[in-house]
């Protein structure tokens, strides 16, 4: 029987290396990925003033996984945080606003099609801003967290570099909409996973060695990734992609992880908090 081995999240580029890099990815033993949205070079939202080409550019990339590879995509959606420091540059910042707030109703649009699985990734800058801009993506934020109740799916965040206290404040944040803490997947996490520190947000956590030795000795409540890039002037950035399932496979032989942990994280983890089906 074929083990069930994810990265739940990577980006992928037109101009990277796309298929060839997911090939890789199975050759080492992976079967699932989730195809997390970014900003692309390719098209400039800011002169578009709207995400769809952008967010076309995603599906297509999914779609190409799906027609040259036997690996199993899912794509995320949704208005990268960043793209709103580069909107004000051209605009007011209620006009940026609402045009990150049409990309939240846009990647509703997609997931209710059946396109995509969760809003993702949105969130904040991961480094300091003004506290105008501090206020309007914590907005937004909360505007796709509205969303994703109403279309009754999941939201990956990037944020700022997680602690306690940053858990705490997007638990908060997501209950005051009606969101499933269970349903807010924090991307680039540290190896926070007991749900007493995490207030029950679900971990998506960086696969260097001593971060998923550190999770699994806490439980395995929790999701690997890569952030690979997929960008050729940094080649295995974040992450090389054969990184999951080598270290899936190699800590299953060690003993670091059980069967029992691999089910676990691959395959009932992300059918619980996207709503899905991991078969291969």
């Amino acid at each position: 029987m074929t083990q069930i081995i994810l990265d739940n999240h990577l980006h992928l580029q037109l101009h990277g290396r796309n298929v060839e890099a997911i090939k890789d990815f199975e050759r080492a033993g992976g079967t699932h990925i989730v195809l997390s949205h970014m900003e692309y070079c390719d098209v400039s939202v800011i002169k578009e003033k709207n995400f769809k080409r952008s967010y076309e550019i995603t599906l297509k990339l999914a779609e190409l996984v799906r027609k040259n590879t036997n690996v199993k995509v899912f794509a995320t959606l949704g208005p990268y945080p960043v793209v709103l420091l580069k909107l004000v540059e051209t605009m007011t910042l209620e006009e940026a606003k609402n045009i990150m707030f049409e990309g939240m109703d846009l990647a509703g649009k997609y997931i209710e099609e059946g396109k995509a699985i969760a809003i993702g990734e949105i969130g904040r800058p991961h480094f300091s801003v003004s506290e105008d801009i501090w206020t309007v993506s914590n907005d937004i934020l909360r505007y796709g967290m509205e969303v994703a109740k109403e279309r009754g799916c999941a939201v990956v965040l990037h944020t700022e570099s997680a602690t306690k206290r940053t858990f705490k404040e997007l638990a908060e944040m997501a209950d005051s909409v009606g969101l499933s803490r269970e349903k807010v997947v924090k991307h680039y996490s540290p190896p926070i996973v007991d749900v007493n520190d995490n207030y029950g947000l679900f971990p998506s956590i960086l696969s260097g060695k001593r971060s998923i030795q550190e999770a699994i000795s806490q439980g395995a409540r929790f999701l690997m990734e890569t952030d690979y890039l997929d960008d050729p002037k940094r080649p295995g950035a974040v992450m090389g992609i054969k990184t999951v399932p080598k270290r899936t496979k190699a800590f299953l032989k060690n003993g670091i992880f059980n069967e029992e942990d691999v089910i676990k994280i691959h395959k009932e983890n992300p059918e619980k908090v996207y709503g899905i089906e991991m078969e291969i």
